[in-house]
């Protein structure tokens, strides 16, 4: 007997593992390893995904394996063997693992309803079934479902035989088709119809002469829209038999409508010559190497990796770019797709569902050699990668938060070493474990220290703002800032100005009693939006609309707190009426293709001013911007993490690099009440080494990364006490096994945002040096308390490497 192994979709520990099922004969010939299948799974119907094949015997109780769902597999064998890795690495379940790998459009959703057993059962049923019926054969098991009268009638009638329970289970990808007209019969044929066709019927004729220009067929659209034909001159010669028309699959394609030049590799310079020697020497050798690319911004890094993947391409095989948010997104897809055409997929968010499916299908049919996207494009099915490039590989967003909790670049290497292929992490201000790798030789470092044509970097002015405030400068620009802006506006040149903000004001608080609104459901205050009147949580979604009155003491006088985007853009209109603003921040790029118009505007010179977030840090390129300024360079300083000066000099560093990038000479203004600390003073003389060696300094006083590995264990129930208790049993559980020195656990504490979604959390903080101790460790955690997990609404969340603490 021929047997699969199948991972089914019920993300649950006790499911977590693989189940036999028989293949049947009428399937043999068809069923591969990675196709998605139907299987029965206890009394209901699951969706599955095929693992492994094997000859077998048949034994009591096995079931078959009812319906393929995919003529072909949708998971190479190298994507199964990596969800493998990603179950054990990572303490996930195997089915979500998988799911992370494909595209929201393919995600299983699922369906019971009641059918009727033959034509006189409903016959036999009682009254209120015989109406809910009402002469069909089925119902959706919704409709009963909350009506206890009527699930008892069900159960009698499915005892007595007459009805069934069904289940089945769909998928969400739908291909897009559209109607085309094919010329079916020789020019010879219609030539002669032309001449029997009287003169007073223009269309027809027109009709005629149009198909003898077209070589075989065209969308239908082409003669509705274009041509002007109607829908009777088409269907005439439908019957005819001089076209027919017929259903096409076509792809939804987000850069349908835009143009792009073609482009030729760019001379390089001497030290980005020898950076694509050594990829390139390393993909002829099919040896799979991690470089990390430290090249300044503005240093040409994108070119490099251009003439890098062209060497892949060359050779037959393909590539993976990786960016790291939506915003860099559009103009990295301009460099590639004028490059290389239409050999490249796009993968990112900004897609809709139905555009990501289709860009996924070209990648399994072979169809594109390169693919650029964010995080979830490294899952992309390629099957013979031949170079994966991580662009900003420093990015937090290369982080899944969400399980399967993977960082992009652990899969990128996994994926390197399954392909002999190199890796590339490029970046202007790389991870500092990153960058320590390198020293160690783990990685291999290449550098790029100066821009291309020796062009300068940006003059940097630091402004410390407890001097602008006992000038009584109450504004969000210093007067320095103001000066530059203004002598930017006049010479009609660009200006960049970042906020690590969003919404109008961060809370709002009453005067006279000190009362903050907060959310519901979290502990913490909502944020203000002036665009809609809206107070909103940025972790569980609530809002509310703005009440004008205090609703504790009722008192008029409440006041704004703390500084958004929105803010910011009134004090811009306010200073520099004359400016043309774009801002660029989660509430303006929520809809599809915001991204994408508000760039190509700033980008055509419609504004004067780009303000914006962190999206607006990296990665973008425009001749004209002359001036950034960071208007507060505090706000991801003093947030409780380790990273925390980490991340301001990156987001100096980047955002100052958005200035200077090509013929007019850069300058950035950077405001802060922390003008001397040292990730700051660091990034206003960009020099990185001297920040990592201060960095590194207070990491091996702390023991944190890369000195130490760290797991953040979060523990949360919808009862503060239950929360709490479970957490000091899981640290003393912990405690007690021997575990060798190199171990520090901290806590438990109540998190940073102590409530979320009405769930109570508490956290505990391990430090370690070897994983093979921890994982264990960490398993047994899970199994111990899964019947709480199941039945008592206990969440544990284990998350190795954390990206945050909050």
């Amino acid at each position: 007997m021929i047997l699969a192994n199948v991972v089914v979709d019920v993300p649950a520990f006790a499911t977590d593992k693989e189940y036999t099922y028989l293949i049947p004969i009428k399937y043999l010939e068809t069923i591969e390893i990675g196709q998605r299948v139907i299987v029965p799974f206890g009394p209901t119907k699951k969706l599955g995904y095929i693992t492994s094949i094997k000859d077998g015997e048949k034994f009591e109780g096995i079931k078959e394996i009812e319906e393929i769902i995919d003529v072909n597999p949708v998971i190479t064998r190298e994507l199964i063997h990596l969800s493998e890795w990603m179950k054990n690495k990572l303490l996930c379940y195997s089915v979500t693992a998988l799911q992370a790998m494909l595209p929201a459009a393919m995600k299983a959703t699922y369906t019971k309803s009641i059918c009727l057993l033959g034509d006189e059962a409903v016959e036999h049923l009682g009254n209120n079934l015989k109406r809910i019926f009402n002469g069909k054969t089925s119902i959706d098991f919704n409709v009963i479902k909350h009506d206890g009268t009527l699930l008892k009638e069900i159960k009698d009638a499915v005892k007595d035989g007459y009805v069934e329970v069904v289940y089945s289970v769909k998928g969400k990808e739908r291909v897009k088709t559209d109607k085309y007209v094919e010329k079916i019969c020789d020019d010879g044929i219609i030539l002669q119809i032309i001449d029997e066709i009287p003169k007073a019927s223009k269309s027809k004729k027109k009709f005629l002469d149009v198909l003898l220009e077209i070589e075989k067929s065209k969308p239908l659209s082409f003669f509705l829209k274009d041509l002007k034909f109607n829908r009777e001159t088409i269907k005439y010669f439908e019957k005819k038999n001089i076209i027919s028309i017929y259903e096409k699959e076509i792809y939804r394609d987000h850069y349908n409508n835009t143009k792009f030049v073609k482009s030729e590799p760019l001379e390089l310079s001497l030290d980005q010559d020898k950076v694509v020697n050594d990829i390139v020497s390393s993909i002829k050798q099919e040896k799979h190497e991690t470089f990390l690319l430290h090249g300044v911004t503005g240093s040409g890094k994108t070119e490099i990796y251009l003439q890098s993947i062209l060497e892949v391409i060359s050779r037959g095989k393909e590539a993976i770019v990786l960016v790291p948010e939506i915003s860099l997104t559009p103009q990295m897809v301009k460099r590639f797709k004028s490059r290389f055409s239409n050999q490249v997929a796009v993968l990112h968010s900004g897609l809709s569902i139905g555009e990501k499916y289709d860009e996924w299908r070209k990648i399994l049919r072979k169809e594109v050699k390169v693919v650029v996207g964010a995080r979830s494009a490294i899952f992309a099915p390629f099957e013979n990668l031949g170079l994966i490039i991580i662009d900003e590989e420093h990015e937090g967003t290369y982080k899944q938060e969400d399980q399967p909790k993977y960082h992009t670049r652990d899969v990128a290497i996994y994926r390197g070493n399954f392909n002999n292929c190199p890796v590339v992490l490029g970046s202007a201000t790389p991870a500092i474990e990153t960058y320590a790798r390198a020293l160690k030789g783990v990685y291999k470092l290449l550098e790029l220290k100066t821009r291309v044509k020796q062009q300068q970097m940006p003059e940097v002015h630091v402004v410390d703002l407890r001097e602008e405030l006992k000038d009584k400068n109450l504004s969000p620009f210093s007067r320095l800032l103001h000066e530059k802006i203004e002598d930017r506006l006049k010479k009609g040149e660009q200006i960049v100005l970042l906020l690590n903000r969003r919404g109008f004001s961060n809370f709002i608080m009453c005067r006279e009693c000190g009362f903050v609104q907060q959310c519901p459901n979290c502990d913490v205050s909502l944020t203000y939006h002036k665009v809609n009147e809206k107070l909103k949580c940025h972790y569980c979604g609530y809002d509310e609309t703005r009440q004008h009155r205090c609703p504790d003491c009722h008192s008029k006088h409440i006041r704004y707190f703390g500084t958004g985007t929105q803010k910011i853009e009134e004090e811009l209109n306010k200073y520099f009426p004359e400016a043309k603003v774009i801002r660029m921040d989660v509430d303006t790029t929520s809809k599809k293709g915001s991204h994408e118009k508000l760039l190509t505007a700033f980008e055509n010179e419609e504004a004067d001013i780009l303000l914006g977030t962190q999206m607006i840090a990296k990665g973008l390129d425009f001749p004209k911007v002359s001036l950034v300024g960071i208007l507060s360079a505090d706000s991801t300083l003093h947030i409780p993490d380790y990273k925390s000066a980490e991340r301001t000099y990156q987001l100096i560093t980047q955002v100052s690099g958005r200035a200077g990038r090509h013929e007019i000479p850069g300058e950035v203004v950077i405001q802060t009440y922390t003008s001397d600390h040292y990730s700051i003073l660091s990034a206003c003389k960009n020099n990185y080494l001297e920040f990592f060696n201060n960095e590194m300094w207070n990491r091996k006083q702390g023991n944190y990364p890369p000195y130490f590995n760290l797991c953040l264990i979060n523990i949360s129930h919808s009862e503060n006490q239950i929360a709490q208790s479970y957490a000091h049993k899981i640290v003393n559980f912990i405690k007690s096994q021997n575990i060798n020195n190199n171990f520090i656990i901290l806590g438990p504490v109540v998190s940073p945002i102590s409530r979320i979604q009405n769930k109570f959390r508490y956290q505990c903080l391990i430090k370690y040096k070897e994983e093979k101790q921890i994982v264990p460790v960490l398993k047994n955690i899970i199994d111990l308390n899964q019947k709480e997990i199941t039945t008592r609404g206990l969440s544990i969340n284990i998350d190795l490497h954390p990206n945050t603490f909050m």
